[in-house]
């Protein structure tokens, strides 16, 4: 085959460090955003970002030329210093070292957009934690839970 071609549906979840410093209601549209150009940016494409205060979901299409681990470094970093420009209150903004990113099929991308959407009502019911680790268990990736919560969540 002389071209290279993929779709590579990924939802990729991360969480603000420690709690020190969360996302505040009024300011996770424009976070979103600009995440969303961040994206752009590195080739690939965003289809939803919603989360709540603590952390972040992100459903996009990775570019068949970029990292997965380089494009979330890339949201991670370049959105955590556009946030502590945006108020004082941003100042100590920082995310957890990891993140979780599983693969989306064709089949089920309607029901991971929904998922995304529905957040804050999702968050009423379950904290981060146990969304964390049932994702896990349903990808069936081996973890060790002293080291997923590392930065103190």
């Amino acid at each position: 085959m002389s071209q290279s071609l993929s779709k590579l549906y990924v939802h990729i979840v991360f969480h603000v460090k420690n709690n020190k410093v969360t996302m505040r209601n009024e300011d996770q549209d424009s976070l979103y955003a600009y995440m969303g150009s961040i994206i752009k940016d590195n080739q690939s494409i965003p289809i939803i970002i919603n989360g709540v205060e603590d952390h972040v979901h992100i459903l996009c299409i990775l570019s068949k030329n970029v990292a997965l681990s380089k494009l979330v470094e890339e949201i991670k970093r370049h959105s955590s210093r556009w946030i502590k420009t945006q108020n004082d209150f941003y100042k100590n903004f920082a995310w957890q070292g990891g993140y979780g990113a599983f693969s989306v099929s064709q089949s089920v991308l309607d029901r991971t957009k929904k998922y995304i959407e529905r957040q804050k009502e999702h968050h009423k019911k379950t904290d981060m934690k146990k969304e964390f680790v049932l994702f896990l268990k349903d990808y069936d990736i081996e973890y060790d839970e002293k080291y997923i919560w590392g930065d103190n969540i």
